[in-house]
């Protein structure tokens, strides 16, 4: 080899370029650190151009800015945006760096539709999340939501489903529950509650509620005053109500006493004159 001079110049030729790398990496390196690359601020903005209500300049500094590692160069942008995602209201994040020294965050906030559970919400979009509930306070009352673990999406279909179906008689659902056995409780707007139990096939709870809004301005008219408290849809062929306004008097369990027979009186003839 030390006789070769083409295999000699070949060698000093490639540490010579391994140098030269050597070099501008060190350089490259030596100017990312500089304080100029430093992180100088974080951005939040909304993924759709609407307003944000819930993720703040107030929120990232107190939940995310801390965790954030590195410089504009040596940053992981998929850690940042997971670390977005941890923080309550944000259903998804985006993140990208902007010159010199700053990153831009798009958030997607959730938008709640009601509570799911005791202390978690559910989204528009079928998604269960964790926050203040406080925070998700409207001009009105949420509707509850309850069901199994991983019927969240169903749930939503099912509500949604509801409001149209109860529509013709002026009634909304304020609650909606699927059991363990997959049996739906709706209570509604009015404070009934009714149960339209398990589903056989896709037009069940279709046919329950279609037949109960059909004998529903009867039934009020017969109650009149009266509220219906609860209704049991399950039966094929009928239903089932409660209310105060049918309630059992007291004095009906009494037994009931049989009237006194009166005695008999003896016959009267006239006198004819």
């Amino acid at each position: 080899m030390w006789h070769d001079v083409r295999a000699l110049n070949a060698s000093a030729s490639s540490l010579m370029a391994l140098t030269v790398l050597a070099v501008l990496a060190s350089i490259v390196w030596w100017l990312s650190q500089l304080p100029m690359f430093s992180l100088r601020a974080v951005t939040v903005e909304s993924m759709y151009e609407i307003p944000l209500r819930h993720v703040n300049e107030l929120t990232v500094r107190n939940g995310v800015i801390g965790k954030i590692r590195g410089n504009f160069f040596t940053t992981d942008l998929e850690q940042v945006r997971a670390t977005f995602e941890t923080v309550p209201w944000v259903r998804r994040a985006t993140v990208r760096r902007e010159w010199p020294n700053q990153l831009i965050v798009e958030v997607e906030e959730h938008e709640a539709l009601g509570t799911w559970g005791d202390d978690r919400l559910l989204s528009v979009k079928g998604d269960v999340f964790t926050a203040n509930l406080a925070e998700a306070d409207d001009d009105h009352a949420l509707p509850a939501f309850e069901g199994p673990k991983g019927s969240e999406k169903q749930v939503l279909a099912r509500f949604t489903e509801l409001r149209t179906l109860f529509a013709p008689v002026q009634l909304a659902p304020q609650a909606l529950s699927l059991s363990e056995r997959y049996a739906w409780t709706v209570k509604l707007d009015n404070g009934m509650s009714v149960a339209l139990g398990r589903e056989q096939d896709s037009d069940t709870l279709k046919k329950r509620v279609q037949r109960l809004v059909g004998v529903y301005p009867q039934l009020v008219a017969r109650l009149q005053e009266g509220r219906i408290d609860t209704i049991d849809m399950r039966y094929p062929n009928g239903l089932a109500l409660s209310s105060a306004a049918l309630a059992v008097p007291e004095d009906a369990s009494k037994p009931v006493k049989p009237a006194k027979k009166k005695p008999n009186q003896p016959n009267k003839t006239s006198k004819q004159t």
